[in-house]
């Protein structure tokens, strides 16, 4: 149990979840940036946030990832990408959580 000066309790969180700890607030907002970039269609439609939840095909996410990857390796080697090193790193980011996604919810389906 923790005590604190106003007298208020909490149980110990040494278990809990750090996600404070884990994330980090600037990097959340850039790939929120991203995300919200990528909404607009070629049409000028704008797509929900939460499209991408619907799933892809099988392999998809892998491709795109991969492209993704190879944007990020040019941009090591001092070579310039289609989009630059801060939207490649977003891009490994999306198709990995969108695979983490579908692998998790198939589970559950």
């Amino acid at each position: 149990m923790r005590k604190f000066k106003s007298g208020a309790t909490r149980n110990e969180d040494k278990d809990k979840l750090d996600i404070e700890g884990f994330l980090c607030p600037y990097c959340v907002q850039l790939f929120c940036e991203y995300m919200h970039g990528h909404r607009f269609l070629e049409s000028g439609e704008l797509r929900d946030s939460d499209n991408w939840q619907k799933g892809f095909d099988k392999g998809v996410n892998l491709k795109s990832g991969l492209r993704h990857i190879h944007d990020w390796w040019l941009e090591e080697r001092g070579f310039s990408s289609r989009e630059g090193l801060t939207k490649a790193l977003c891009g490994v980011v999306f198709n990995a959580l969108a695979r983490l996604h579908e692998e998790h919810t198939k589970r559950k389906q």
